[in-house]
Formats: C-alpha cells, structure tokens, sequence
C-alpha cells in the first residue's frame, strides 16, 4: 500500500540541513563529515482501504476500516557519520573513498476518528553502512563541483536493507571563508524486517520504501 496516497501525504515539503567535516591530518587526505535532517511530513484524509497496523509490542492487530477520517504524521531523522580517504588530491583535484553509517529513526502515527476511535503508530530505526565516492573538482577560479553517490545493500536473518544516495552541487567561494552552492539531491531507501530482534534499533515488521528528489541550496563557512 502505498501511504502517501492512502494517508493524502503532503508530496512536498522543504528541510534544513546542518553538516560539517573536519580534515584531521597535515596531509589533508583523511577527513570526518557529520551531518544531520530532518523530515516531517502530515495528512489528512478520509481512509479508502483498510490499514493494518501491527504494534511493535506485540498484540493485536489496529484494523482502520474504509471510510474512518485519519489524520497521520511522518517524521524521518537521517543522521550520516562519514570517514573519507582521498587517494588522489592536487590543487584543482580532490578524489576520495568513503565509508559511512546512517543512522535513520522513522516513525508513523495516525489518529482515526469517524466510523472508529483509535490510534497507532509504528517507530524503527534504520542503521545503514554506505560505501561511496567523493569528488571534488575546481572548474574555474572559486567555482566548484562537488559530488558523489553512497550505496548500501545487505541481507541478514529476516532483514533485508538497500539505500541509494547521489549528491551533485555547484559551488562558488566568493571570499576566503564563506561559500554558496546549488545542487541536486536523490535518496532511495528501502527495508524489509519481521521484528528481529537480533538487530539493535530494529522492531519493523513489513516493508517501508522511502525516496526523495530535491533541489539543494546551502551555504558554508570553511577554516
């Protein structure tokens, strides 16, 4: 099923995102990047088809019948902690090997009224590795490409996880500390659990696919 329609989703939505990185060697060639947003998302729908909420706990099953007003809410946090080695760096040349954790706390409530009196909700958190390319390259004097994909596919026990990442900016550094970038952001997630409880953080059971597709404007303060 998928929620966005049967919930009435907002389709668009602006985020904030706050990162930085830190290049802990003389040689430059290993760096840190930390980053952080968030996305939270509401609906307000009359229910077409019915929707089964299975508790986490345990118990029985929340059955929302066709024709019940539900009210929903979507909040998604995505936490990346990235270590990069540049293998090949020079003046105008920056390219680098990443590994990476996302750290992915979701969670889904609806509150339905109407035909019904009841609410669920459903929370997990999504721990993901990436693997990844950065490049960075100077495309004329203070202007910048900046880029690279993160991808991450993994079976174990009842899980199955796959993720999706490609980043792509232009960015101009007017003066000697500050810079302005315009880019493209795509993230594809997708998770398939039965509650293992094997896996730290993750008490899903069913299948969540989750993607995005936006455009990028930041600013940055370097040193």
């Amino acid at each position: 099923m998928d929620l966005e329609e049967a919930l009435g989703m907002e389709m668009e939505n602006s985020v904030y995102r706050l990162g930085g990185y830190w290049r802990f060697t003389n040689n430059r060639r290993h760096r840190l990047d930390l980053s952080w947003f968030s996305f939270y998302r509401t609906g307000d729908k009359k229910i077409t088809d019915q929707i089964v909420i299975e508790p986490p706990g345990g118990g029985e099953d929340i059955i929302i019948d066709p024709g019940t007003e539900g009210k929903s809410k979507f909040n998604l946090d995505i936490y990346q902690l990235n270590y990069s080695y540049s293998f090949i760096q020079d003046e105008r040349l920056d390219i680098a090997a990443q590994v990476g954790l996302y750290i992915m706390p979701i969670s889904l409530s609806l509150t339905a009224t109407g035909l019904v009196e009841t609410e669920g909700d459903q929370n997990f958190t999504a721990p993901l590795p990436v693997i990844g390319l950065r490049l960075d390259l100077l495309i004329a004097p203070k202007w910048y490409l900046r880029t690279g994909p993160q991808a991450f596919y993994v079976e174990y026990s009842d899980y199955t996880g796959s993720f999706l990442n490609f980043r792509s900016a232009i960015e101009y550094d007017p003066w000697q500390h500050v810079g302005f970038g315009l880019g493209f952001d795509a993230l594809r997630l997708q998770v398939q659990a039965d509650g293992d409880e094997s896996i730290p953080g993750m008490d899903l059971r069913g299948n969540v696919a989750f993607g995005y597709t936006g455009i990028l404007l930041y600013g940055r303060v370097f040193f």
